[in-house]
């Protein structure tokens, strides 16, 4: 009853966070109201997860620690830690990476058995973490400038959007769904990956019975989140809310075929920030107090996720 209780916890939660970078854009463009935005959240995230979540899931029940060590006192372990420092960001209002809570609390215990598949951490995981971000944010930019500012030489790109401005209020809503849908396929498997690397679930079954509390999750706890990603950082309208859903979108399914565990949340903020350096320019946009509690929350709670787990398996795993 415990591990039920604490997967449902840590889904809930991470439903909550992941609610922001997948309809914040629209949301904060003024595009859906909330509470069409957090049902169809709910239902792409179970397309996503059962279409695609295989891959991920493999990673995080096997592939950073070994199976044989996935026992049922530290899956415990992992998803407690995972959900707590993640529950800590959705109290402060921050949109926080699922992934990152979760792969740092398999270190965690990883590191009091000394066994760690350092090659998919450290060539695979860590890498993907600096660059798709990176990427997300470079893009954004490029991409938007061409439209921003207006100017004589993009006035006829205006005309086109305006003349199909249904259009793109239809594609803007579609995109959201998009990102719900990429959420489902990578960040699902940070509950369902420990409870099958322990055998304890396979691993469509995992996927199909916690994608659904990602949706209540939303529901309960993610207006918070949605507000700060969606409307504090800066308004955003319906080509750049279009744009920010899409590019983040489409480098987490990347990530997801490849397998790795990536936080869509960075992604997205990072996407997020490009515009307001854009709008904004760059210094107002690093000034921004949201902007420097969003990087605090971000470094703190991986490594709360990390010492919590760790020192948890020093008092209750036998290694």
């Amino acid at each position: 009853m415990l591990l039920i209780g604490i997967v449902i916890f840590f889904a809930i939660n991470m439903g909550a966070s992941g609610i922001a970078p997948s309809f914040a854009a629209v949301y904060g463009g003024r595009l859906i109201k909330k509470k069409n935005s957090l049902i169809l959240f709910g239902a792409f995230v179970i397309l996503g997860a059962v279409l695609l979540g295989k891959n991920v899931t493999l990673t995080l029940g096997k592939g950073i620690l070994p199976k044989e060590l996935m026992s049922f006192d530290a899956v415990l372990i992992i998803l407690g830690s995972s959900a707590l420092s993640l529950f800590l960001a959705n109290i402060l209002k921050i949109p926080q990476s699922t992934s990152q809570v979760t792969v740092m609390a398999v270190v965690g215990v990883g590191l009091y058995f000394q066994r760690l598949n350092l090659a998919t951490l450290f060539i695979k995981i860590l890498p993907a973490w600096i660059i798709l971000p990176f990427l997300s944010y470079v893009l954004t930019f490029l991409l938007y400038r061409i439209i921003y500012p207006p100017e004589r030489n993009n006035l006829h790109i205006y005309e086109k959007i305006f003349a199909n401005e249904k259009k793109m209020r239809l594609s803007a809503l579609v995109v959201s769904c998009y990102v719900a849908f990429a959420i489902g396929t990578n960040n699902v498997a940070n509950a369902v990956g420990p409870l099958f690397g322990a055998g304890i679930i396979n691993i469509f079954s995992g996927l199909l019975l916690v994608a659904p509390i990602f949706g209540i999750g939303a529901w309960l706890l993610g207006k918070g989140p949605l507000d700060t990603a969606g409307r504090e950082i800066v308004p955003l309208g319906l080509v750049s809310s279009t744009l920010v859903a899409f590019v983040t979108a489409t480098l987490l399914i990347f990530a997801s075929l490849f397998s790795i565990p990536q936080s869509l949340v960075q992604l997205n903020l990072s996407a997020i920030f490009a515009v307001s350096c854009l709008k904004n320019g760059h210094k107002c946009t690093w000034d921004h107090h949201i902007i420097r509690k969003t990087f605090f929350v971000w470094i703190i709670t991986p490594l709360i996720s990390i010492v919590t787990s760790y020192i948890l398996a020093l008092v209750f795993l036998k290694g």
